[in-house]
Parts: structure tokens; sequence; C-alpha cells
């Protein structure tokens, strides 16, 4: 069994990590060694780090990550330091899905960087602010706005002044297919080996954006069940810290099945995920939950919609934000349009990115992407700049 010594080089200490995972790992998990770059690199000298190791270091250190502080998960313009906002929610899921990768042999880096990475391309305002700005999108000729293709975006194509980060091909493919709004009893992974069939994959979402997606590595299928797992039921928390509900109003079969505070919940569908995962097979995995624990969180879904999603109070300042984003878009079109050259005012408009000749980069998608990139803060004051009425903080 190999071992670190003191005067081990760093090459051998990174071969025996690898090792260990081909010995220690399911056979359905992903290895290290399998990671796939869009651009071969050659390893740097004595760089001990593999290769879901060296994207989750990218992903810490972009810009994009940076601006999750202050970026809403699901309530905003709120002036409560407790209530989730989506830096912590990339948190929560990092630390759920290793907690389930570690008891089901699958690799813990390359799920933690598709769970640090999975929401780097949610708008301000969350789920309002994406519909809204799909809707902005889909009026100036652009397809609809979908955040999980915006991560992929940000992290492979506009950071880094264009260049992006060349990620592995397992942790794009699993950022893409996140979509933990889905209800999904359990899931198998689609496996994919090559950069072409991923293309494919972002072209067929971007066209039909209820396509559904299934994840490539099983890693992935984890993460996307843990975004549930830790949204569920801390969003309850947060709506009965701001009023909206009582601990009373879940209902009694959630409650029974699952608990009633999200400590309980979070135990109770890690624990039965596990126990009724299968990461054992040959060829592929099956990650998921009982059929009464299945049908538990269903329920609870639908009860978080109707009682906190679509509340009428969350939805009460959405009319000021929709006006803003509109206000906001048309501005930047204009201010790109009537530019000879950078424009003199604070706002960069997407102009740092150093496409080739041959890629186009239209001005609606440069607005798109500098808004996308806002957090809730910045967004206020830029609109506020336009005259747009600026709701108050409560």
């Amino acid at each position: 069994m190999a071992r670190y010594n003191a005067d081990d080089s760093f090459d051998k200490l990174r071969s025996i990590l690898e090792q260990r995972e081909s010995r220690e790992l399911s056979s359905t998990a992903t290895l290290s060694v399998q990671g796939v770059r869009r651009r071969p690199e050659k390893l740097l000298e004595n760089d001990y780090r593999q290769n879901y190791a060296v994207d989750v270091d990218r992903i810490l250190n972009s810009l994009a990550y940076t601006r999750y502080i202050d970026k809403t998960q699901v309530f905003y313009l709120i002036e409560n330091d407790h209530i989730t906002h989506r830096m912590l929610h990339v948190q929560l899921v990092s630390k759920v899905a290793r907690t389930i990768g570690r008891y089901l042999g699958l690799n813990e880096d390359l799920i933690e960087a598709i769970a640090i990475g999975h929401d780097i391309g949610h708008p301000p305002f969350g789920h309002d602010g994406e519909k809204i700005l799909s809707d902005l999108c889909v009026e100036n000729g652009l397809p609809p706005f979908q955040h999980n293709i915006q991560s992929v975006r940000f992290l492979d194509t506009l950071e880094r002044k264009g260049r992006g980060w060349n990620l592995t091909l397992q942790v794009l493919d699993g950022i893409l297919c996140h979509d933990g709004e889905t209800h999904s009893h359990y899931l198998q992974p689609t496996p994919l080996t090559t950069f072409s069939q991923f293309e494919e994959k972002l072209r067929d979402k971007t066209s039909s954006p209820q396509l559904p997606l299934m994840p490539g590595t099983t890693e992935g299928c984890v993460v996307r069940l843990a975004d549930t797992i830790a949204y569920i039921g801390r969003d309850i928390e947060d709506a009965i810290i701001l009023g909206l509900i009582t601990r009373d109003e879940i209902p009694q079969t959630c409650k029974k099945i699952l608990g009633d505070t999200n400590g309980t919940i979070i135990y109770t569908l890690v624990t039965d995920l596990i126990g009724n995962s299968d990461t054992s097979g040959q060829r592929t995995a099956r990650i998921g939950f009982s059929r009464d624990v299945s049908s538990a969180l269903a329920e609870l879904k639908v009860f978080n919609y109707e009682k906190i999603y679509l509340a009428p109070k969350t939805k009460e300042k959405t009319p000021f934000i929709l006006n803003c984003y509109r206000k906001l878009f048309d501005h930047y079109l204009k201010l790109e349009t009537k530019a000879t050259k950078k424009p003199t005012t604070n706002c960069d408009l997407m102009h740092d990115i150093e496409f080739s000749s041959s890629e186009s980069y239209s001005t609606e998608e440069k607005v798109r992407d500098f808004i996308a990139g806002m957090t809730d803060d910045y967004f206020l004051r830029q609109a506020e700049k336009i005259g747009c009425r600026i709701p108050t903080k409560e």
C-alpha cells in the first residue's frame, strides 16, 4: 500500500492519491485521472493537486464566485443578516453532497467543484430576477435565460477576459445539469466523454429550456439532489423568521416522515438517500430516495411554492425589480449602440472580453451577461443612477 514519506516528490504524492482513489472509491465514482479539459494543460512543476481539486481552486478564485456574497437566494430586500444568501446556499449544498459522497464512495473533489459552481450564473434577485431577465432576452432576440447555462458561460467563456478557467468536462456538465427545482425520485447518470457531446447537450438545453438533462457522473447526480436537500428546510426556517408561515403549518405527513426543522429534514433526507442509493454496480449508479420519503419531499416542495415562494409578501417588491430590469436593459442597449469606442462610464459592458475575431458578441449578449453578473446592491445602485425608484430594505 502506497504511503506518504517526508521525502516523497510532489509527483509521487499525487500518484499516491490517484492510486488511493482507484483502490477505495466506488466502481461508479469518477476518478480524477478521468478529468478531461477542453484545452490540454501541462502539469505545473511539483503540482500535487488532482484534476477536480484544481477546478475547486479555480472556481473559488473566480470573480463570479466572489459575487455570490450579495446574491439573493429566495428573499430579497430584507434587512436581516440571518436570511440565507446564495453564498451560504452553495456552501450548504457542498457540505450535504460531500457527506453523501463520502458514504457512497464517490469523488468529493468533483462533488465540491460542481456544488460551489452550480449557481454562479444566477442574476440579481434570485428566480424572480431570472424570470424577468429571461423575458427580456426573448424580447431582444436571445434564447431564454437559464442560470445553469449562464454558470457554464461565466466559468468556461467569460472569466479571465474571455479565456475562461478551462474546467474539466465533468465539472461543467454537473453544473449544467444541476436542476434542483425538478423533483426526482432517483437519478441515474448518462455518461459523456467528449466536449462535443457536452456542446450538443448545451445547445439542446439552450433551445429547449424544459428539456430534462441527466448529469454525466454519479457525483453530478448527488449534487443535484443535494441542492434540494440544502434549500428545502432552510427556506422554511427563513420563512418562519420573516413571519410568512408558522411551524405548525408544515403538512403533517411531511412532519411525520421528514421532521419539522431544517436539521431534522436534512438528516432524514441524507440518511434516506445514502441508504437507498446504489453505487456498487459496474456500469451505472442509482442515486435516490425511498418512495415514502420522495413522496413527502414532493409534498413539501408544493407547500414551499404555495406558502413561501409565491406568497404575496414574497412577491410584493417584484414590480419594482421588474421596472429596474427593463430600464437597465434598455439603457445599456442604447449606451452600447451609441458607443463608437469603449464608453467613458463606469459600466464596462463586458468590453474586457477578448474573443477572437471569428466569434460574434452581440450588444444584447453583452447586456445580458453584464446584468446577470451583478450583485443585488450593485444592480440597485446602477438602477438608481438612471432614475429608477429603488425599494427600501425592510
